[in-house]
C-alpha cells in the first residue's frame, strides 16, 4: 500500500504553487514515512517537525512547506491511514467476491496492515482515545460514508442467502478490533507469548483465527 496517497488539504498549505512529479511524490512518501513512525513511537507531543525532518532526511523547511504546522502534518497522517484502511475494505468487500473470499481477503489485509505498520494502528487508536479531535469530521463524513457503502454489499450477500442478517457496522466494529489489537495490544501479546516479537506464523495463527469465528458467525456455507 501506498503511504502518498493522501496529500495535504490546500487549506493547511502554502499558497505558492507545487513541484509536480517524481521528486515531489518521494519526498511525500519520505515525511509520511518518518512521521507515522514517530507519531506512533512517540505520539503527538513528544514528535517535533525536527525530528520528522531529521528521520526523513530532508530539510526542516520541506516539511513546512509542505505542510505548514504540525497539527496540518499529523491530520494528514491520520487521514492517510485511514484512506489505506478504506482501500483494503473496497478491495475485498466486493458484491462480485462470496462472503468468504471478501471476508477472509479482508481480515488477511488488515492483520497485514497491523504487521507492517503497526505505528499507523497506534497513532490511530490513540487519536480515538483522545476523543478524535483532529480526525473527528473525517470519522463522521468519510469513513461513515464509506461504512454504509459497504453495508449495501453485505445486504446483497444476505438477500441471496449468503450470511446470516446481522448488523454489518457492527460486524466491521468487531473486524477492526480483533485486527487492529495486534498492533495497539502488541505488548501485551508478546509478552503472554513469552517471546520478544510476534513471527510470521503467530499473525498467520491469528488470520486464521479471526477469520473462523468471523464466518462461524456468520454462519457461512461450507462452499
Amino acid at each position: 500500500m501506498s503511504n502518498t496517497r493522501l496529500l495535504p488539504s490546500a487549506s493547511s498549505a502554502p499558497t505558492q504553487d507545487k513541484p509536480a512529479g517524481a521528486p515531489r511524490r518521494a519526498s511525500m512518501q519520505q515525511i509520511f514515512r518518518a512521521a507515522e513512525h514517530l507519531f506512533g513511537r512517540d505520539g503527538y507531543k513528544g514528535t517535533s517537525m525536527a525530528a520528522i525532518a531529521a528521520a526523513a532526511g530532508l530539510p526542516k523547511a520541506n516539511i513546512h512547506y509542505y505542510f505548514g504546522t504540525k497539527e496540518d502534518l499529523y491530520r494528514a497522517v491520520l487521514e492517510n491511514i485511514l484512506v489505506d484502511w478504506l482501500d483494503d475494505a473496497t478491495l475485498w468487500i466486493r458484491e462480485d467476491l462470496t462472503p468468504r473470499e471478501g471476508l477472509e481477503g479482508y481480515i488477511r489485509a488488515k492483520i497485514a496492515f497491523s504487521r507492517d505498520r503497526p505505528d499507523a494502528s497506534r497513532i490511530f487508536a490513540h487519536e480515538v482515545l483522545q476523543g478524535a479531535p483532529h480526525i473527528n469530521q473525517f470519522l463522521g463524513t468519510s469513513l461513515r460514508v464509506h461504512v454504509q457503502n459497504l453495508d449495501k454489499t453485505f445486504t446483497a450477500w444476505q438477500r441471496a442467502g449468503l450470511m446470516r442478517p446481522i448488523p454489518s457496522t457492527h460486524l466491521m466494529f468487531c473486524i477492526w478490533s480483533m485486527t487492529q489489537t495486534y498492533a495497539d495490544m502488541n505488548a501485551q501479546i508478546v509478552a503472554v507469548l513469552g517471546q520478544p516479537a510476534m513471527e510470521k506464523q503467530d499473525y498467520e495463527d491469528a488470520a486464521t483465527t479471526i477469520t473462523t469465528l468471523v464466518l462461524g458467525g456468520c454462519q457461512m456455507p461450507s462452499v
